[in-house]
């Protein structure tokens, strides 16, 4: 036999007993959550572009709320999507300066821009052994690429490759490759010292 569901969280739910915080907060929480959907109804039924605003805040909230734990990778994150917002605007306003909008060239370098600030996320969290963090790694980048692309809202030619090389020097030195490039070339030449040093001491006598 089944049993029936006890009736006694209902109970105390429309209860309220001060004493009680279960039901305090949970009633308090249904009532702002049905106020906040009503509200997020309301906005999404006024038109196309505040249906897609309401879902973009929706699919934000979530992910913040997921990476509430993990501040690097949100940092990372925020700082990639700012990037992007900036370096599609730099191209923007290039193009109007010079007359053209809308160029060939200047979509380019946008998307040239947008791969490299996705390359500077996946090179960050594809180091073993980091020097410092990750997420301030990606931002410094993203700074760096931000600055490539004001270069490129005069020479668009040459604001990818520019940006290319500060991603990629960031990302090299801030993965540790010089600080073992130098371990190694220290554990290879103080033994070939020691054997000089040793082979003198031998001559001399």
């Amino acid at each position: 036999m089944t049993s029936r569901p006890s009736p006694e969280p209902l109970r105390r739910l429309l209860r309220q007993e001060r004493d009680d915080a279960w039901a305090v907060r949970l009633l308090r929480r249904i009532v702002f959550g049905i106020a906040g959907a009503y509200t997020l109804y309301t906005l999404a039924s006024v038109g196309r572009a505040a249906f897609v605003m309401v879902c973009g805040l929706l699919v934000l909230a979530l992910t913040v709320w997921l990476l509430r734990r993990r501040g690097q990778l949100l940092l990372a994150l925020v700082s990639t999507v700012v990037s992007a917002a900036m370096t599609g605007y730099l191209a923007a306003v290039g193009d109007i300066a010079r007359g053209s909008a809308g160029g060939l060239l200047s979509g380019q370098a946008v998307l040239g821009h947008w791969a490299l600030g996705g390359m500077a996320l996946l090179g960050a969290w594809m180091v073993k052994q980091p020097r410092g963090r990750r997420g301030v790694t990606v931002v410094l980048a993203d700074v760096l690429l931000v600055g490539a692309s004001v270069v490129g809202m005069m020479a668009p030619l040459f604001g990818v490759p520019l940006g290319f090389l500060c991603v990629a020097g960031v990302l090299t030195a801030r993965s540790g490759t010089f600080r073992s490039v130098k371990k190694s070339e220290r554990r290879v030449k103080r033994p070939e010292v020691r054997t000089v040093a040793v082979v003198a001491d031998g001559g001399g006598r």
